[in-house]
């Protein structure tokens, strides 16, 4: 069942979807602040951010007719950022310059990382998310993305094919990411995951 949205949000959200350029402005003007702060602290270059930011109201406004909300306009904005993200970090893994830069930045504002509450909070997730994968595919994704072996490796070690493998890890991606998705504070966790593949 949809959720039913407040009545101010319902108006912005009526007006987007026929095209009201002012509630799409204000929508902007609502969000746009808290929205970049966000995307900052995940990709750590503010040109970065700042392009996630656009390429997401860009999408809103494209997408307008067929938007469909069933949490908030914010959570919903938050969602549509996060995906962004990933596909940042997965970008990062096919450009070594463009890591990089990210792994300095992060360097940077995070040496001490592992010591944060929040941080702690977050591996556990991500483990936890880990454990929920069936046996095969979990011990398929721990060999590749925990002990850095290459799929040939794990397809001689399990006597599997390397397409198996391939699939097995491609499909372990997927489910963490909807483990992600089914917990309210899944920013960080997405981040920690990105960036954790971004290095393998």
């Amino acid at each position: 069942m949809a959720t039913v949205l407040p009545y101010n949000e319902q108006q912005l959200l009526n007006g987007l979807q026929q095209g009201d350029k002012e509630c799409f402005d204000q929508l902007y003007h609502l969000y746009s602040e808290r929205l970049y702060v966000n995307l900052l602290k995940l990709v750590k270059h503010p040109e970065t951010a700042e392009e996630i930011l656009q390429d997401i109201f860009i999408q809103v406004w494209e997408k307008r007719n067929t938007i469909e909300i069933h949490t908030s306009i914010r959570a919903y904005l938050f969602r549509i950022g996060e995906n962004k993200v990933y596909d940042f970090y997965r970008k990062v893994r096919r450009d070594k310059l463009l890591y990089a830069n990210v792994k300095a930045a992060a360097s940077e504002q995070y040496t001490h990382i592992e010591e944060s509450l929040l941080f702690r909070e977050n591996e556990q997730l991500l483990h936890a998310a880990v454990a929920s994968l069936p046996p095969q595919r979990r011990q398929v994704f721990e060999l590749c993305k925990l002990k850095g072996h290459t799929y040939e490796q794990v397809s001689n070690l399990l006597g599997i094919s390397t397409s198996t493998v391939n699939d097995h890890i491609v499909k372990a991606t997927r489910s963490i990411r909807t483990y992600f998705y089914s917990h309210d504070n899944s920013t960080g966790a997405l981040l920690l995951f990105a960036a954790w593949l971004a290095q393998k």
